[in-house]
């Protein structure tokens, strides 16, 4: 048995819904909502619709509210609305057609023009979400092939400072634990797992004489070394790709402080990027408790306590707090990445 697409009904009057409901019911599923609070609710609730017929004329929040609130939101944006309204000027239209909706009804409906409007947008959404799926598969193998390249590139800065065994695969799982407790979208803290092992990249641009160089850096050298941000950047380049736009983004901007007392360019607070700020926290974990050939390692409270102190000085506050919630899983990822 074929599942029935689902229109969700959005008026103030039970009247029209009820007359909606009889034109609909029989070759679709229908439910309804009398306010654009109560559809929102019901959007937000996860049992998406296949298509939205929204009155505009209600009290408290219009059909156009209703509509910015669910193109604004990525989880809804994809839904086709048809407006249905009593208003047949040509800029109300306009205005209609400017948020995003796809067709506009005007009442007293027609039947036989209401059914064919939901069964052309219908179709129109399926075959938009087959060219979606279709055109997503044949990039795939585009896209598993520019993270293998990424992931190369990175290994190739480790073995320039090869001192950091598993840095950054490290890096990159501690990111993406941190991003999902802070509840961001699953793509984008993809992206970050797949970006975050770029962060040192520069280091390829710094001379072996200051990378390796196993006593303290003087202020000449110290210089230089602080420049890897820029050739990060500089070597990712600007492309225009999701992943490698957060990839520079990483590699340019994980040493600023949240005070502004970073580098390269001392920026503070919200104006360094967030996949940068999540990373500068996991960077530093790691590599405090990680043994180099110029220091030892840290012990695990030490560290935790220096990251404490540093909240609101170095790290973001907010993500300092998310860190240290999430400790026992980084320390479990770092156990098994030894």
């Amino acid at each position: 048995m074929v599942n029935k697409p689902t229109i969700l009904i959005v008026d103030d009057a039970p009247d029209n819904i009820h007359i909606l409901m009889n034109l609909l019911k029989d070759d679709y599923k229908v439910k309804a909502a009398t306010s654009g609070a109560k559809a929102l609710t019901l959007l937000n609730s996860g049992d998406n619709p296949d298509l939205i017929l929204l009155d505009v004329i209600m009290p408290e929040m219009d059909g156009y509210q209703v509509c910015q609130e669910i193109k604004a939101n990525p989880k809804t944006s994809d839904i086709p609305i048809i407006f249905v309204t009593a208003n047949n000027q040509v800029e109300d239209e306009e205005a209609g057609f400017s948020l995003g909706a796809v067709d506009y009804l005007t009442k007293p409906v027609s039947p036989s023009i209401v059914r064919a409007r939901v069964r052309t947008h219908l179709a129109l959404h399926q075959q938009h979400q087959t060219l979606e799926s279709m055109v997503l598969e044949r990039t795939k193998e585009l896209e598993s092939t520019r993270l293998d390249i990424v992931r190369k590139l990175a290994r190739a800065g480790e073995y320039k400072d090869n001192t950091t065994g598993m840095h950054i695969e490290r890096i990159a799982w501690f990111a993406r634990i941190v991003a999902r407790k802070m509840n961001l979208s699953e793509k984008w803290c993809e992206l970050l797992f797949h970006a975050s092992p770029m962060h040192d990249i520069g280091k390829i641009g710094i001379p072996d004489r200051i990378l390796l160089k196993p006593g303290k850096l003087d202020n000449e050298e110290w210089q230089e070394m602080k420049r890897h941000t820029e050739y990060g950047a500089q070597i990712i380049g600007d492309d225009g790709t999701p992943l490698l736009k957060m990839a520079r983004e990483i590699a340019l901007n994980h040493h600023e402080k949240w005070d502004g007392s970073g580098y390269p360019n001392g920026i503070s607070g919200e104006e360094i990027p967030l996949s940068a700020r999540i990373v500068a926290i996991v960077d530093v974990y790691d590599a405090l408790t990680s043994q180099r050939p110029y220091k030892s390692s840290w012990d695990q409270q030490q560290t935790l306590e220096l990251i404490q102190s540093e909240s609101g000085r170095h790290f973001d506050p907010e993500i300092v707090d998310v860190f240290l919630g999430s400790i026992t899983e980084i320390q479990k990822v770092q156990t098994e990445l030894q």
